[in-house]
């Protein structure tokens, strides 16, 4: 018999400051496409600072384009399981970590429950979601804001610096 369920395409933000980060996303993009969905476009890598109050090293943020079979909440507990997997632990809210995985977008739909808002509910104010995002999907409509990830990005308000990854930088 045949695997009837669709596929789904989703949009996930990797990012993470501590430890050989490159080595790291390198690590969460193949977890991804092992255990979540088929990786079918990956954003450059990005280096930003660190969003939100708190004093640290500068991230290395990609996005990834998924295609899969799992519906959106199952997909953002596959990505906490693979977070966890991969050593991260949650103490300060926008603090350093090891790896961050986060659902930005899963087709056009529009949802929003204890645990996951779809879309993320900030992708529309952090460069550092958008510029990677805008790589691979500019056209893509934003389905609460109807505007494209490209329009976004010109009128996103952060103003943290974004600049394409070096690897002799790490």
């Amino acid at each position: 018999m045949t695997d009837k369920r669709s596929i789904n395409t989703a949009y996930l933000l990797t990012g993470g400051n501590m430890g050989s980060r490159e080595a790291q996303l390198a690590r969460a993009k193949t977890l991804i496409h092992e255990q979540a969905g088929k990786v079918i476009q990956a954003s450059s890598l990005y280096e930003t600072s660190a969003w939100g109050n708190i004093p640290q090293p500068a991230f290395l943020n990609q996005v990834l384009c998924v295609e899969t079979t799992l519906d959106a909440t199952a997909l953002l507990y596959k990505v906490l399981d693979i977070e966890q997997q991969m050593g991260r632990e949650r103490s300060i809210k926008y603090g350093p970590r090891i790896i961050d995985i986060d659902v930005l977008l899963y087709e056009d739909l529009i949802l929003e429950t204890a645990d996951l808002t779809v879309p993320h509910p900030f992708l529309h104010v952090r460069r550092f979601t958008l510029v990677p995002l805008a790589e691979i999907a500019p056209h893509f409509i934003h389905p609460v804001l109807n505007k494209s990830i490209h329009q976004l990005l010109l009128e996103c308000p952060d103003a943290l610096d974004v600049k394409k990854f070096s690897p002799e930088n790490e």
